[in-house]
């Protein structure tokens, strides 16, 4: 029997996506917009968006999310940013790689232990392949959780976890 290991790409969950429809993580209801050029990163479903569709962009705390969940406290790294999602529900990710409309744009892999606690992050070019990255920050035995986060505005883009698969 061998051991692999997968990364998935996650999206917000779906219920926290409705919560945020409502109210979001800074306590206010978020914005509508229509982009008319498409091309924001959705993060209900981890594709770019189509010029002229209705989006809600949100304030969202993945971090803070992340370690309720788990009972811990991520302290001052606990941060609040802007989410571009579907104004209604939409279908979710197609599949749970690295998203096709999000390859070839920098992004910044920022690594996080058990706590919650920044350990290492990496910068990705627009040419690099994710995947090679990504194992490597796996390798630290004390990351727990990865974020994608655009380079320009440092938005939290998807979560990364890593599955142990058997053969």
């Amino acid at each position: 029997m061998t051991l692999t290991q997968a990364f998935v790409a996650r999206p917000i969950d779906p219920a926290v996506v409705a919560q945020l429809r409502d109210r979001d993580d800074a306590g206010r209801t978020p914005e509508t917009v229509v982009d008319a050029e498409g091309g924001s990163p959705l993060r209900c479903c981890l594709r770019a968006s189509r010029p002229g569709e209705e989006l809600l962009l949100a304030s969202y705390a993945p971090l803070r999310r992340w370690a309720a969940a788990r009972g811990v406290d991520p302290g001052p790294y606990d941060e609040v940013g802007p989410v571009f999602v579907h104004r209604l529900r939409c279908d979710g990710p197609d599949g749970d790689g690295w998203p096709d409309d999000l390859r070839g744009q920098p992004r910044v892999l920022r690594a996080y232990d058990g706590s919650g606690r920044i350990v290492g992050g990496t910068l990705l070019a627009p040419d690099d392949d994710p995947d090679p990255a990504i194992a490597e920050i796996f390798a630290d035995e004390r990351v727990a959780l990865v974020h994608a986060r655009a380079v320009e505005y440092g938005c939290f883009t998807f979560a990364i976890t890593a599955e142990t698969a058997r053969c």
